[in-house]
């Protein structure tokens, strides 16, 4: 397919804001998505390695990250509607087109993870207190596993589609004949695809680390549950960075030789440095790692080195895009909405900034807490300004869909 088509393919309303704003955007939330993915992944594989084990410490552990895995599939679902949504904004001439090329899997994706989810709480619902119960229906888990690991081959996919044009017209019509019906998978790549899902191993490893870090405001020195925590924090990191860096050379050296050279550039280098250093961070710090909020840098760290890794990806996508089919995301129309993207931030910034830090609030200091935890009365002040700062942004959702519509 010719640049022109692929032109011709756009939203002639063109975008409300600058695509550069879009394209950030869509790194840094994917970034975020990804990494709750691969706590997701991570905690609920512990969490069927613990629970199948007779150990007082595994046991408990996978107690614990049955209960990540519930939250971690909530906040990888919110999350992941955002970069969803801005690659459909400067993209969408290739994302809707791997989607109808893919139509049956795409629908799928939906029924797939809701079932995921659902065997993830059942799971969770027959397993209160895994370290001193027996465990009731492992295999539930393990289903939520692999479902899960489905619905991202499948957005894996679609976004390896997205990058070959040239290939749409032979996948519609294989052979003169047209294929509407949408079952096809017609393209991946598995070192891809396995680079991504193997960050999952020295990612919940190193959320160990700030869980173990979280364990320490109660006193548990001497049950050798942190020990615990660190070595297999140390372990994971480790292995799962090895795993990681030898897909990711499978992945570049299997680069189309168009973009054969991306795989020396600056790029793979950095993402593999920044896993290099965020699985080795912990073991830097030494014992300041016992220390305040060091403890947690760990994840940080780690944050930063997912969002070097989804620069790296993004980039794959700009230099075939742009590079070899003359795409160039940064030239779309632009018909500016100030209000839509003012919304935006003050949204992600002002609201969501106001019931995060409550959460987190509540969250490190229920953990630090012997007993009953019952916050203070400053903590309570930002958990009701969340509330009404929700309830204000409803009603001037409302408020201006009604004044535009009458006015």
């Amino acid at each position: 397919m010719d640049t022109a088509m692929l032109y011709a393919l756009r939203d002639p309303l063109g975008i409300p804001a600058h695509p550069l704003l879009f394209l950030i955007l869509g790194v840094a939330t994917w970034a975020l998505h990804i990494a709750a993915v691969h706590v997701l992944l991570g905690s609920s594989v512990l969490a069927i390695r613990g629970a199948l084990s007779k150990d007082d410490h595994w046991r408990r552990l996978a107690d614990a990250m049955v209960n990540t895995a519930k939250v971690a599939v909530s906040v990888a679902i919110v999350i992941g509607v955002a970069p969803l949504l801005f690659v459909q904004v400067i993209y969408d001439p290739f994302w809707y087109t791997s989607n109808v090329l893919s139509a049956w899997w795409v629908i799928g994706f939906i029924f797939i993870l809701i079932v995921a989810t659902l065997a993830l709480f059942i799971f969770y619902a027959l397993n209160h207190g895994l370290r001193t119960h027996k465990t009731r229906c492992p295999g539930s888990m393990i289903l939520a596993v692999l479902l899960f690991l489905v619905v991202g081959f499948i957005m894996h996919a679609l976004s390896v589609q997205m990058l070959e044009p040239d290939q749409w017209k032979e996948w519609y019509a294989p052979n003169g004949v047209i294929d509407a019906s949408g079952r096809s998978i017609h393209a991946f790549d598995p070192w891809r695809f396995g680079f991504f899902i193997a960050l999952s191993i020295p990612v919940i490893g190193i959320w160990l680390f700030g869980y173990r870090r979280y364990l320490q405001g109660r006193h548990e020195a001497g049950t050798g549950y942190l020990d615990f925590l660190k070595r297999m924090g140390t372990r994971l990191g480790a292995v799962g960075t090895l795993v990681a860096l030898v897909l990711l050379v499978g992945w570049m050296r299997g680069l189309p030789e168009d973009i054969a050279g991306f795989a020396t550039g600056i790029w793979p280098i950095a993402a593999a440095a920044a896993l290099i250093v965020a699985a080795a961070f912990p073991v830097l710090l030494g014992r300041r790692l016992d220390r305040g909020l060091w403890g947690y840098t760990p994840i940080l760290v780690a944050t930063v080195a997912m969002i070097v890794i989804a620069t790296m990806r993004e980039a794959v996508r700009w230099v075939t895009l742009s590079g070899v089919h003359g795409y160039n995301p940064l030239d779309y129309k632009i018909t500016m909405d100030w209000y839509s993207t003012g919304l935006f931030f003050l949204t992600f910034g002002v609201l969501g900034g106001a019931v995060v830090t409550y959460l987190l609030t509540v969250a490190w200091q229920a953990g630090q807490t012997e007993g009953t935890y019952t916050p203070s009365r400053a903590v309570n002040r930002i958990g009701t300004a969340g509330i009404v700062l929700l309830l204000l942004w409803i009603a001037q959702y409302f408020g201006f869909g009604l004044w535009t519509a009458y006015a």
